[in-house]
């Protein structure tokens, strides 16, 4: 981007004060407690296909929202015009609203005393100077490079180059004004082998926040070539009750079933097959996941949580145990609890590795499935249950033997859990959940 953004302390101080006048307008208008988030985001994205620009996009997204609360009633307004007129009508009209609201002894902000004080720069903040010419040299560099990489790859569905830059900030009616600033950059390649009815797509990424971190566009459009081909001439997987062993791209999403699982929302509206587990041991005696709020150049990264509650570093899992949920304000209210500072989400978590890399368990293995891809919602969070479509390999005596697809996984995420065998140390850090190949023992396989 041509702009990459040397006033973005200036533009922080922008929001910050466009929020501070639109809790003093709330209070003029009678709100008794008020909290104002402002943003500031802009982007470049560019699509390519069999070398030519499909797309180029620039993104500049502005806006603030007021939330607003008379007694317990509570209602919400936004703008995306900065303008004080445009501001003081958003104001007016979340005022107005409130007063025709139920009450709910839930609302309100959080506690004072719970407020994040320190600020610290956490070293997210690394825009991109890039221009789209470039971008589209290097989204044109990984596809050629991936379609040249093997004489199988037959076609391709293209290869993009992204780069986001975000300022925004939140502060409330305690007197609270937070700041936060991060980038976040990508490339990606996406490739067909094979014709006809043989046909196989694949793909490859690199995502980082500082741009010198991401992978060379060539190596990512190589990648992708190595995994499209890698995927041909499936057969069919037996049908049976197999080790599954999930590639760390696929195993990120059994951390967010739990999380899930254990938020706020799902528990007050008993909507979560753990219910009550707070305490319980749901994985093996090994198994530990922590939660890292203030980790440099994280991707989620933050002193404060979306109610402005200071973050702390701290164990979701220890010893397989659930140590907590994961909580706001307002579901912690609604529960008899207080706020874990997961307003918003979770921060970091960190899956802690029992196991070598993924060659290593798959030796261990002996027999079984690797799934590299899930397909499908197939996910009963009020019970558990788990069917997902998914494709993968075949592995037999500790080895690959060939691919597979169009088979079925099941099981119940509580038995998952509980069999989980090995956590490999091959981390993908390319969110904010880093975890390795995760070993489930058992689960049902619907193959030919």
């Amino acid at each position: 981007m041509t702009d990459p953004r040397p006033d973005d302390h200036a533009t922080l101080e922008r929001l910050a004060a466009l929020a501070v006048q639109a809790l003093d307008e709330a209070r003029r208008l009678g709100a008794t407690a008020a909290e104002a988030s402002a943003h500031d985001q802009r982007g470049l994205d560019v699509n390519v296909r069999l070398g030519e620009v499909e797309s180029v996009e620039r993104t500049r997204d502005r806006g603030l929202a007021i939330t607003v609360y008379v007694g317990q009633r509570k209602a919400q307004a936004s703008t995306a015009d900065l303008q004080p007129d445009s501001l003081r009508r958003t104001v007016e009209m979340a005022c107005a609203i409130a007063r025709h609201t139920g009450e709910d002894p839930a609302n309100g902000l959080a506690d004072p005393d719970r407020m994040a004080r320190e600020p610290r720069d956490f070293d997210q903040w690394h825009p991109w100077a890039i221009e789209a010419d470039e971008a589209i040299a290097l989204a044109i560099e990984a596809e050629a490079a991936g379609r040249e990489a093997d004489p199988r790859i037959a076609n391709s569905d293209g290869a993009s180059v992204s780069t986001n830059a975000g300022l925004s900030v939140y502060a409330n009616s305690h007197g609270f004004v937070g700041r936060e600033r991060n980038t976040s950059h990508s490339i990606s390649a996406s490739l067909i082998a094979g014709r006809g009815d043989a046909m196989q797509g694949g793909y490859w990424y690199t995502s980082a926040i500082r741009p010198e971190d991401l992978e060379q566009a060539a190596a990512v459009g190589r990648k992708a070539a190595e995994r499209t081909v890698a995927r041909l001439d499936p057969r069919p997987a037996p049908t049976g009750e197999f080790p599954v062993l999930f590639v760390p791209e696929a195993a990120r999403s059994l951390v967010a079933h739990l999380v899930g699982a254990v938020s706020g929302g799902a528990l007050y509206r008993k909507a979560s097959f753990l219910l009550g587990a707070r305490g319980e041991r749901l994985f093996p005696e090994w198994f530990r996941i922590l939660e890292r709020p203030h980790l440099p150049r994280g991707w989620r990264s933050g002193d404060f949580d979306a109610d402005g509650v200071a973050t702390r570093e701290s164990a979701l899992v220890e010893d397989g145990v659930l140590q907590r949920y994961v909580l706001g304000t307002y579901s912690a209210r609604r529960l008899g609890m207080v706020s874990t500072g997961n307003a918003g989400g979770v921060h970091n978590l960190e899956v802690a590795s029992n196991a070598e890399d993924f060659d290593a368990i798959l030796k261990g293995m002996r027999r079984g499935l690797v799934v590299t891809e899930l397909m499908g919602q197939g996910v009963n969070t009020v019970t558990g249950d788990y069917s997902r479509g998914a494709a993968g390999f075949w592995i037999e005596d500790g080895a690959i033997v060939h691919p597979v697809d169009e088979l079925t996984i099941a099981s119940n995420l509580r038995e998952m859990f509980l069999a989980i065998e090995a956590v490999g140390a091959d981390i993908d850090r390319r969110s904010a959940t880093s975890v390795g190949s995760v070993l489930v023992g058992r689960m049902t396989v619907a193959g030919a």
